[in-house]
């Protein structure tokens, strides 16, 4: 297949010498001359429940005119055309959560994880068993720390690669400062030199049950209690901003137009803000919009009331700008642990000692859910484990019974393991869900073997549940919690096969359009921006993504093997190379020629 880059120079560079006749006027059809015609490819609209195909799209001003058949969009469009040389065309994909702060920190310092990591620089292998990950440690502190800074390693998993502590961290780093951060981002280690370098003392942390201070162990509310003495370091502009830029590519290069960070501020709202805005200030392809948390606000501005306040201002504030935006009346609380560390509250325990934990304790999650609620905010709760969701739904179901809401359309966020008869309470209640598919190739293999056992583990985000209720469903990548890439969680959510191989519960499968849609118009859904981004209409922003094949034709164990040639963010086209270096291409433009419709172009019609 020809790749969309060259189809679109050909065009470009056969157009400027030769128009059709047949093209119109500008002006024609309540066009200005200047909307541009995509044809001859799949042009996927992801609008409605069942697979839509049009032959051709027109765009003009950033925003879509037309949709629909060939001949008609001929007469709606200018001078310029896009051959799409038979590769498809669908929505801009989402990306409902994920976190550029940490991305941001992830991707400035070393990576030792258990499975392998593709970043634009290259692959950071994966490391497993003990002994190994120690070795790679060890090493990568000899050759790249620097003397007197602190030294971030991200990826330590207990299940792959052991204990670990202070004392071994002392043992290993010596003099240097070190802080091994878990896969779940939720925890850290320190040794005696970091926490000597941060200035943080014993004394401080006393009264937090979730702050192991003879083993450097800070996790859940401990991490977050740490998170302002370490501000400092981790938000060190020039470091920073290399993390945003490598996230921006990564971004790119999956075909992602538009982010949701739900968890803002992480440590220092004014300097995540701004070194937010350094990166967007250079105009990327992608949409960032902002989810005030409640959780940590409560902290920073003494209060849920105050913290709530303080919201209130955010989508109206001067910090708004053209590709950053905060979403009104939405915010982000926290129920149990990440299911990464195994702390995740189940409601029948776990197998072999571990025990879940409460980000926000009971009492002050129940006060801010009814705080919210009552305010008429859309809420997303972060909830993994059975026991961490129910308290959301029950709170969801006392809460409608005192003051009922219609379309208050509350989603919970991760969701790893749940069961029918919750999903029934979901679908009852109105509730909706942003679920991470990737837990179960990165985790049910190991977690059958510790913590929760096969029968639980096979069903970790049994997904048909949420599809069979018509439960609102979209796919989130939680980054670093899975890759960065939409097609890698559609295709988790369409096999179930694990990092092992292992087919998962094949019975929970969910079809290929059903997975589209939740990284398309159900994630923009997600967001409450469905009216404006997730699907090819009329009216909406015009963003998409160009894929080189049609992934409803496609062998569903190779969706993620189909590769983005391209995005279109705004009515301008950018282009990925071979490389993740930024293309910089403007929008490919010239007058109409005659070309043949591509056989793959018909048969993917007559399917449909």
């Amino acid at each position: 297949m020809r790749s969309e880059i060259a189809a679109v120079c050909m065009v470009f560079l056969l157009s400027a010498c030769v128009q059709d006749a047949s093209a119109p006027a500008p002006g024609a059809n309540g066009s200005t001359g200047t909307a541009t015609l995509y044809h001859n490819g799949i042009v996927l609209t992801m609008a409605g429940e069942e697979p839509n195909i049009a032959e051709a799209l027109v765009e003009e001003d950033g925003r879509i005119l037309f949709v629909g058949k060939l001949s008609e969009a001929r007469e709606r469009s200018g001078h310029q055309a896009i051959d799409l040389g038979g590769a498809t065309l669908m929505p801009g994909l989402i990306e409902p959560h994920l976190h550029p702060s940490l991305a941001a920190v992830m991707l400035q310092n070393e990576i030792i994880a258990p499975f392998d990591w593709k970043l634009p620089s290259g692959v950071k292998k994966g490391v497993s068993g003990e002994g190994n990950y120690r070795e790679r440690i060890a090493e990568s502190i000899k050759q790249n720390a620097s003397p007197g800074e602190l030294y971030f390693i991200w990826g330590f998993h207990q299940l792959w690669h052991g204990s670990l502590s202070r004392d071994l961290l002392n043992q290993i780093a010596g003099d240097q400062p070190v802080g091994v951060i878990h896969r779940s981002f939720h925890e850290i280690y320190l040794n005696d030199a970091a926490i000597a370098l941060l200035g943080i003392r014993q004394e401080d942390f006393a009264a937090n049950p979730q702050v192991d201070w003879a083993k450097g162990h800070f996790y859940e509310a401990g991490w977050l209690a740490l998170a302002p003495a370490m501000a400092p370091v981790l938000l060190e502009p020039e470091k920073y901003r290399k993390g945003l830029e490598t996230m921006t590519a990564i971004l790119r290069r999956n075909g992602i137009t538009t982010i949701a960070e739900p968890v803002f501020p992480s440590s220092d709202f004014d300097a995540e803000l701004s070194l937010l805005k350094s990166e967007m200030a250079s105009n990327p392809p992608y949409d960032v919009y902002l989810i005030p948390s409640g959780t940590q606000l409560y902290a920073m501005k003494g209060g849920n009331d105050e913290a709530m306040a303080f919201i209130e201002t955010l989508a109206t504030s001067k910090d708004n700008t053209d590709n950053i935006r905060f979403l009104p009346k939405q915010v982000k609380l926290f129920a149990d642990g990440a299911i990464y560390s195994l702390l995740m509250q189940m409601k029948d325990g776990y197998t072999d000692g571990y025990e879940g934990e409460w980000m926000t304790p009971l009492d002050l999650f129940q006060e801010q859910v009814e705080l919210y609620w009552r305010h008429g905010y859309k809420i997303h709760v972060h909830a993994n484990g059975d026991l961490g969701q129910q308290v959301v739904i029950d709170s969801v179901a006392r809460l409608q019974e005192e003051q009922p809401r219609n379309d208050h359309q509350l989603t919970l966020h991760h969701m790893g393991y749940f069961t029918d008869d919750m999903a029934d309470e979901m679908a009852e209640l109105g509730m909706e869900a942003s679920v991470n598919p990737y837990y179960l190739w990165a985790l049910a293999d190991k977690y059958s073997e510790h913590g929760l056992g096969p029968k639980r583990a096979e069903n970790l985000v049994a997904l048909k549940l949420l599809v069979d209720r018509e439960i609102p469903l979209s796919f989130h990548s939680d980054f670093s919690m899975a890759p960065a890439e939409p097609l890698t969680l559609a295709w988790t959510a369409v096999n179930r096969v694990t990092a092992e191989g292992s087919r998962m519960s094949q019975d929970m499968r969910i079809g290929v359009y059903e997975a589209l849609r939740a990284i398309t118009i159900d994630a923009a859904r997600t967001l409450s921006l469905e009216s404006e981004i997730g699907s090819l209409e009329p009216g909406k922003v015009a963003n998409f993504t160009i894929i080189d094949r049609n992934p409803l034709r496609a062998d569903p164990m190779q969706l993620n093997d189909l590769r983005v040639t391209g995005v279109v963010y705004r009515g301008s086209f950018f282009a990925n190379g071979d490389t993740m270096e930024d293309s910089g291409h403007p929008k490919r433009v010239g007058a109409y020629q005659e070309v043949d419709i591509d056989q793959r172009v018909e048969d993917a019609v007559a399917f449909v």
